[in-house]
């Protein structure tokens, strides 16, 4: 059975002892992009590289890129908020969150249902070119090595489309993060989500 994990940097060193000692003796096969650890039941995990690429192609050399001060962006927009961060590996050094308020749907129709359309396109217009104005603030000169986005897709492109954002587009990487109206809190934890490291975990003990 083939699943997916997600592991804090931190504890990363931790589970794989943890693999080993479930397992039995355990192979690294370690790639610039992913590494893979072959247990002696059968049990593969591979561990997706974050800020790619991997420079000592090892164990060690993975533990220590993991846990390296990387700088992250987080950018998440909806059309109720928005928020984003920067992040210098686990402490978050520099954010803004924000809401603009944009009606529901109405079932109303004719001219009315058409009036309160467009002011609600009006309202999500300016609610995306207020959370493009924190971008730009917040994400523009970070000197990013990778960004994660979450909220709304169309509003996520509708952002990083912004010329000053010309550089985000190319460092975008998964996860895409799922999240409700950003709010400190949820800047936060979305920092945490888009730093777990992802491992593709076959355990023939689980078929």
């Amino acid at each position: 059975m083939t699943r997916v994990v997600t592991v804090a940097p931190e504890r990363l060193d931790r589970w794989l002892s943890g693999f080993g000692e479930r397992h039995g003796d355990v192979s690294f096969e370690a790639a610039p992009h992913q590494v893979t650890v072959s247990a002696a039941d059968g049990a593969v995990a591979v561990v997706d590289v974050p800020f790619q690429p991997l420079a000592e192609l090892n164990r060690e050399g993975l533990i220590a890129h993991v846990l390296a001060d990387h700088r992250l962006g987080v950018l998440l927009v909806r059309r109720g908020g928005y928020g984003a961060g920067v992040f210098v590996g686990a402490k978050l050094v520099d954010s803004k969150v924000g809401s603009r308020h944009v009606q529901g749907t109405t079932k109303a129709g004719g001219w009315s249902q058409q009036r309160f359309a467009r002011r609600r396109d009006n309202q999500a217009r300016e609610a995306f070119a207020a959370a493009t104005e924190v971008a730009v603030r917040i994400l523009g000169s970070a000197r990013l090595e990778a960004l994660v986005c979450g909220g709304d897709r169309r509003a996520i492109e509708t952002v990083l489309e912004d010329p000053r954002l010309k550089e985000l587009p190319g460092l975008t990487r998964p996860p895409f993060l799922g999240v409700p109206d950003p709010k400190q809190k949820v800047l936060e934890q979305a920092g945490a989500d888009a730093r777990a490291i992802r491992i593709e975990l076959t355990d023939p003990q689980e078929l």
